[in-house]
């Protein structure tokens, strides 16, 4: 292996390539769930230098593992524990190669971060509206590489949806050029769509052109206290109807979520969460006026609360308000994390199943495990939810995980069965789910994905082991 590490070199620069001393910012998942040992760290500058990487690595019969901000939550991006696969890191590339504003596109390197991406779009004026808790560190190759969700699917849709176009590197190391900006392009099998969500084992995307769009007169945000899941789906359809298009966001947090972040951020301030099982964040972004859009808010929240779907509600004065809620959504994650290992889900069902999803697999759980903590918090408009799992109040978060995660799991991804939905729905497959999704997954569609791997991916070089086994 010491004559590919020095090939890298040459290819990369000497710098560029870290096989010595601490590795870990490479090595270990953002979950600290994986840590694996990598023959090499390789930090390629330009596309020509990561087709180089590849055709070397192909040749050696050494497989690559591509990794953007290493903020993943499925343990799709770090290597395994032979010490012989290479982290190919693109967190070099990270220009911003044009901002098209007539076309509404801006064309990055896959290494941007995506709140550089956001920042670049702002200052032509117009809006990159992908948003996620982690978009000061994630960057817009991982993004598409699992075809992230966030707060803004409701309006715009997942990555896939905003993005028109990619320069990828093959298995082979061939440079496929399709950063066009159009909308419009009928002419064969959409393969852009095939590299998005791929988790980088057909291909490694090294930029990206992604809409944007104006940006909005007004955003203004509330934050309203229902008294079931139910009712948050009403006020959900209540949203729909008053609002239209102007609704961004819709998230649900149940109390136990928003009692962690009082508990663990006590200079956060959390509304209503006390009196109430489930309170609801909700985004309203008017392109005519503000007056205009707190006039449709206003109005929603009466009807709500006149009609009981709504208990107590505030709205934000100001952007600085609307931040300060939003920081609490972000912040339940983080919350999580300082009460203790916990049991991760990121699921999707129908809107419409929620409530009887909830319901049904709360009390699944509680039966199997007294004492269980459900922190349940999302994206619900678009059926989205983080249903996570936290050991009993008192209890070994290490041993619960220990004794009860894959019981816990089959539980909730069995459930997610009976509902139709997904055992992901924004986070991607990467090792966590590989030999969870068989059971899940139709044998027809995976033999598909079987076929497309090995026809792009004969060698099996990119990120083997992850979304699909060979």
């Amino acid at each position: 292996m010491t004559a590919l590490i020095e090939q890298l070199k040459e290819t990369c620069g000497a710098p560029n390539v870290l096989h010595e001393g601490d590795l870990t910012a490479w090595e270990q998942d953002w979950r600290k769930r994986v840590r694996g040992k990598a023959l090499a760290v390789v930090r390629p500058g330009s596309t020509r230098e990561v087709a180089a990487v590849v055709r070397a690595c192909a040749k050696a019969g050494t497989s690559i593992v591509p990794q953007g901000g290493n903020t993943g939550l499925v343990g799709g991006s770090t290597p395994d524990e032979a010490g012989r696969q290479v982290v190919l890191s693109l967190s070099r590339m990270n220009r911003v190669r044009s901002i098209d504003a007539a076309n509404l596109t801006l064309t990055v390197e896959a290494g941007c971060v995506l709140q550089a991406c956001q920042q670049a779009a702002e200052q032509a004026g117009l809006l990159l509206p992908l948003s996620l808790a982690a978009e000061g560190s994630c960057t817009i190759g991982g993004n598409l590489g699992t075809n992230a969700g966030g707060t803004q699917v409701l309006r715009y849709g997942n990555a896939r949806e905003l993005c028109l176009g990619l320069e990828v590197v093959t298995a082979q190391g061939e440079v496929w050029d399709g950063l066009s900006g159009l909308r419009k392009d009928n002419t064969g099998y959409d393969l852009r769509d095939l590299f998005i969500g791929s988790e980088g084992t057909l291909g490694i995307i090294t930029a990206a052109t992604m809409k944007l769009y104006p940006m909005p007169a007004s955003s203004l945000t509330a934050w309203a206290a229902v008294p079931s899941m139910e009712e948050a789906v009403n006020l959900l359809g209540m949203a729909h109807r008053l609002l239209g298009p102007s609704l961004t966001g819709f998230e649900v947090m149940n109390s136990f979520s928003l009692a962690l972040v009082a508990k663990h951020f006590r200079q956060l301030r959390v509304p209503l969460y006390e009196a109430s099982p489930w309170c609801v964040l909700i985004e309203n972004a008017d392109s005519e006026s503000e007056l205009h859009a707190r006039t449709q808010f206003e109005r929603l929240l009466e009807t709500a609360m006149e009609d009981g779907v709504v208990t107590d509600a505030v709205v934000a004065g100001n952007i600085a308000q609307a931040r300060q809620l939003w920081h609490i959504r972000e912040a339940i994650p983080l919350a999580q994390a300082e009460e203790g290992l916990n049991i991760k889900h990121d699921i999707s069902v129908a809107v419409s199943k929620i409530p009887a999803y909830c319901a049904e697999t709360d009390a699944l759980l509680a039966r199997e495990i007294p004492g269980v903590r459900m922190v349940n918090f999302g994206h619900l408009g678009d059926g989205n939810l983080h249903y996570n799992v936290q050991a009993p109040e008192g209890g070994d978060p290490a041993g619960f995980l220990r004794d009860h995660e894959d019981r816990v799991n089959a539980i909730v991804y069995d459930q997610v069965k009976v509902y139709g939905g997904s055992i992901s729905a924004e986070h991607g497959i990467g090792e966590f789910k590989v030999d969870l999704l068989p059971a899940y997954k139709s044998p027809v569609a995976l033999g598909l994905m079987r076929a497309v791997k090995k026809a792009l991916d004969p060698k099996n070089v990119l990120n083997p082991g992850r979304v699909v086994r060979l």
